[in-house]
């Protein structure tokens, strides 16, 4: 009996083990800068930052832990975040060989509501970027966006205003880096006048599309937050309907994104109401507990409504850290790929961080595709992947 429980034992603290929890992979970051002059609690050389969770570790260094905590907090126990990450390692991918890649990196380009852009992946709003550069905070995002190529989504709650986050786009659009292509996120206050002012003051601002978050009707449970009294972007003021995205149509003339799309009904509701693009979101696991991740969501949706993804565009964040991750989305029919908290962290290290990591997953896409056989980007075979295991994980309509 004793040697029954002795097993039981080690049997339960190696299943303890194997669910360890970490936060960034190792990327081997921490061994190499410590074997060089690196001070601990210091920056390191951007030159040293090889992968997208090298920021995120950095973060956790240098920051201190209220701004840290606000950029990591995630809805209660954290588990939607977690799976986030962790949800990518399900789906396992099916390489092809000897397949011609000649010509891969010419479809590396996309169109999102007829503005084209350098690759498959842009900034998704997110707040606060001032925590990683007091000085210029979002103005960084739109540099290495105008020089990248790549779509920016400003925050309406973001440190710069809508009107200076335009003038920097100006900026550029009269230079060779223009011209730059932004979206405006918006929440919607029960005092519509704030939510007429804000597509107003998006439109004056050039803005070309208005992304609408519908997955915030108020405040989450965020008990890191909590811990240094960090409130929510939103409020409990947030008004969403769709009564509401019929007046926001009458409004303006620019598409209206709905951001924080977790299941297929809403998907089909919102192609029937003529909505232009969609965006896969829980948020990154900050609304609420147990909400599924982007590649659940649209497998759910290609499982039961497939034709979705030709009628509507659709895009797609959280949780998002590798070129094989934007790949799986791609597969699955999403058109691009949000990243929030990677470029909030690389902010820390000035103009030149959101830039690296771009580079970053440009190179990743392309360099993964290569491996995998994939020689379109814009169509690939969903053979590539094998998504057996998700058929338990998300919900099958009755047909």
């Amino acid at each position: 009996m004793y040697r029954s429980l002795a097993c039981v034992s080690q049997l339960f603290a190696a299943a303890l083990a194997a669910t360890n929890w970490v936060n960034e992979p190792d990327t081997g970051l921490e061994d190499y800068i410590f074997s060089t002059n690196y001070t601990e609690g210091s920056l390191p050389l951007l030159k040293d930052m090889r992968a997208i969770p090298d920021f995120d570790w950095v973060a956790r260094q240098v920051m201190d832990n209220q701004m840290y905590s606000f950029y990591r907090v995630a809805a209660a126990g954290e588990t939607s975040y977690r799976n986030n990450l962790e949800v990518w390692s399900k789906v396992k991918f099916r390489p092809k060989v000897l397949a011609n890649h000649e010509g891969l990196n010419e479809t590396l380009s996309v169109s999102i509501l007829g503005y084209n852009f350098s690759a498959p992946f842009f900034i998704s709003p997110a707040t606060r970027a001032n925590y990683g550069d007091p000085e210029r905070a979002e103005i960084n995002f739109v540099d290495a966006a105008a020089e990248e190529n790549i779509l920016y989504v400003s925050a309406l709650y973001a440190n710069k205003t809508i009107e200076e986050i335009g003038a920097a786009k100006r900026k550029h659009n009269a230079t060779m880096n223009g011209p730059l292509v932004t979206f405006q996120q918006i929440y919607t206050n029960a005092n519509l006048s704030v939510t007429w002012d804000a597509i107003a003051r998006a439109e004056a601002a050039n803005a070309k599309a208005i992304v609408w978050t519908v997955d915030a009707p108020g405040s989450s449970t965020r008990h890191r937050a909590a811990r240094y009294d960090t409130t929510n972007a939103n409020s409990v003021t947030s008004y969403l309907s769709w009564d509401l995205y019929d007046q926001m149509k009458e409004r303006t003339s620019l598409p209206i994104i709905l951001k924080g799309i977790t299941n297929v009904e809403d998907a089909l509701e919102a192609v029937e109401r003529g909505v232009p693009a969609i965006w896969l979101s829980n948020h990154g696991g900050r609304q609420v507990e147990h909400s599924p991740s982007p590649l659940e969501v649209a497998y759910e949706i290609h499982r039961n409504a497939p034709q979705v993804f030709k009628q509507v565009e659709v895009l797609a964040d959280s949780g998002v850290r590798y070129g094989s991750d934007v790949l799986k989305l791609l597969a699955l029919g999403v058109k691009a790929v949000g990243m929030g908290r990677p470029f909030m962290y690389s902010n820390l290290f000035g103009p030149e961080g959101p830039k690296k990591v771009m580079k970053i997953m440009k190179d990743e896409i392309l360099n993964d595709a290569a491996q995998l056989g994939i020689t379109d980007l814009r169509n690939i075979d969903l053979k590539r992947l094998n998504t057996r295991i998700l058929e338990n994980e998300v919900y099958l309509m009755d047909n």
